[in-house]
Formats: C-alpha cells, sequence, structure tokens
C-alpha cells in the first residue's frame, strides 16, 4: 500500500511539469537586441521581462550576459533558448522588474570563438560584440 502511494506521487509530479524541457513559459515583454545597438526598456515594478537575441549556434553565435543587473532594480530567473527554423533561433535572458532606478545589462556574442575568447577570422570579429540594453522601471 505504503509503495503504490508513492509510485502514485511520482507520477503526480512528472505530470505536473518536471522535466518538461523550459524553465520558463513566460518571457513577458520581449525586447531585441543586437551587436552595437543599445535598447532602451522601460518598465513597471513587477514587469516580467526578456532581452532577446537572435543566435545561430551553427553560424558560431556564441551569447553570454557579461553582467546581472542592479538586484535592487530587475531579478535575474533564467536564460533559455527557442530553435526556430534551421539552425537559427533566439535566447531569452528573463528578468523580474523590481522596484524603480535604471541599470544597464550587457549581453556578448563573441562568434567563432574556437578554444579562447578571441573571433576565428575577419569576418567574425565583426559579427562579435555586445547588446546593450538600458533598463528603466518607474
Amino acid at each position: 500500500m505504503y509503495r503504490t502511494g508513492l509510485v502514485v506521487l511520482l507520477l503526480v509530479a512528472l505530470v505536473a511539469g518536471c522535466g518538461t524541457g523550459a524553465a520558463v513559459y513566460n518571457f513577458g515583454t520581449v525586447v531585441h537586441g543586437s551587436v552595437g545597438k543599445t535598447a532602451d526598456v522601460r518598465l513597471t515594478p513587477g514587469q516580467r521581462f526578456s532581452l532577446a537575441v537572435d543566435e545561430n549556434a551553427s553560424g558560431g553565435d556564441s551569447w553570454r550576459m557579461a553582467n546581472l543587473p542592479d538586484v535592487k532594480v530587475a531579478s535575474f530567473i533564467s536564460e533559455e533558448y527557442q530553435a526556430a527554423s534551421g539552425a537559427a533561433g533566439v535566447r531569452y535572458f528573463v528578468f523580474n522588474a523590481k522596484r524603480s532606478g535604471t541599470t544597464t545589462v550587457t549581453i556578448s556574442n563573441c562568434r567563432n570563438c574556437k578554444g579562447g575568447q578571441v573571433p576565428a577570422d575577419e569576418r567574425s570579429r565583426r559579427e562579435s560584440g555586445d547588446a546593450t540594453f538600458r533598463i528603466t522601471v518607474a
């Protein structure tokens, strides 16, 4: 009897969402950025938002968040990737807006950086760089 109850609880936990693949289903307000650009993000306290960049891993893209925002202004939830057609997709950095203030997040792409942090060729150097997001919560 005890084992049957335990098995039922485990099955309920699995069906309820454990191991479903993605940690976040609600990206909130999505703001897209790209290399060499600064995007302004205006939010209200409690609002969920995502900083998004196009990513093609087979083309050599490798996006990483360079710094966390001021935790009083925005809190980091997770990093997610959604594939589109082919090898391309979008990488999302998901946050919750907290209190009034301004902070900056930089997301860096090092394209075709094999074995180090230096792009492999001239084209990769041109396509590498930072996407900057200026976040204002009011």
